[in-house]
């Protein structure tokens, strides 16, 4: 499938609705997320926020993978990608509203990525990467929540 644009995204943000009841997350949240790269070495991270009514965003957990050539595409470069965040005990309160942040690095915390497939020590070489996100029926990226039985 085709895009309807090539432009490229650097953060793809996705917000729920404000909850009505209060919302409690134990153990590893796991991300699935369709996107395309120009080049073949590109990183991916992905972060669940908890927002207040008053839209301060608090990181709860997030995850990170270092793609490579060797990552299965699909049609039109298209990767379906399954990302583990790290494990949280949170509750989420009624008018707060979850965020997922999905970005292809987050430096300093991981090394960035040179878009080559230079060693991360020694790499001199830059390339910028053109990154897409998709989130729609036929790619629909998301984001499951472990939901324990309280």
């Amino acid at each position: 499938r085709q895009p309807a644009s090539s432009s490229a995204i650097l953060a793809e943000m996705r917000h729920s609705p404000p909850l009505t009841t209060s919302l409690t997350v134990i153990g590893n949240a796991t991300a699935k997320i369709f996107m395309r790269a120009r080049l073949p070495h590109v990183d991916l991270f992905a972060r669940l926020c908890d927002v207040d009514p008053g839209g301060r965003s608090i990181n709860i957990c997030d995850g990170f993978l270092r793609l490579t050539p060797q990552m299965p595409r699909g049609a039109y470069g298209i990767m379906a990608i399954d990302l583990t965040l790290h494990a949280t005990a949170h509750r989420f309160r009624p008018g707060h509203r979850l965020r997922l942040q999905v970005s292809s690095g987050a430096h300093p915390r991981y090394a960035r990525n040179t878009g080559t497939d230079e060693p991360i020590g020694e790499a001199t070489t830059l390339a910028a990467n053109d990154i897409e996100v998709f989130h729609d029926a036929a790619c629909p990226s998301s984001v499951t929540l472990p939901l324990p039985e309280l």
